[in-house]
């Protein structure tokens, strides 16, 4: 169940919990994050599911939602006699602090117009009366 605004704010966050705010990352995706970000090379799916001793479709699929979500870059390495395999790293830390930055000030600008929706709709009229209806009298 997704945590409200408060809830977050009220627990003690760290850098992996923005990214599964910002982008729904789940804790795997995250542990695959972490691999590829603790690597010095590039690594293929094969190299992240030894290392963190998961079978190879839960690594890919991992990998494939951090590609999607341009956390991961994704390069093809061709065989000399034909064939190809891919290879993968984090981006740059600058580029994705960008991408959540830009992510979270289009969610404030969006939560920030429905706020003001609110208000309008249910604040008080120009002349300073509240606009609601009045309870029945008992």
């Amino acid at each position: 169940m997704t945590a409200s605004v408060r809830e977050d704010l009220e627990r003690d966050m760290e850098w992996p919990d923005a990214l599964e705010c910002i982008h729904g990352l789940n804790d795997r995706d995250q542990t695959v994050f972490r691999a590829l970000q603790q690597a010095d090379e590039w690594l293929t799916v094969d190299d992240v599911a030894d290392r963190l001793g998961c079978e190879r479709s839960t690594a890919h699929r991992s990998i494939s939602r951090l590609v999607e979500f341009d956390l991961v870059v994704r390069r093809q390495v061709n065989y000399d006699h034909g064939g190809y395999y891919y290879v993968y790293r984090p981006q740059a830390p600058e580029a994705i602090a960008r991408e959540m930055r830009r992510l979270l000030n289009s969610w404030y600008a969006t939560v920030g117009r429905l706020v003001q929706e609110f208000e309008d709709r249910y604040g008080r009229e120009p002349d300073g009366s509240e606009d609601r209806p009045t309870p029945p009298d008992p």
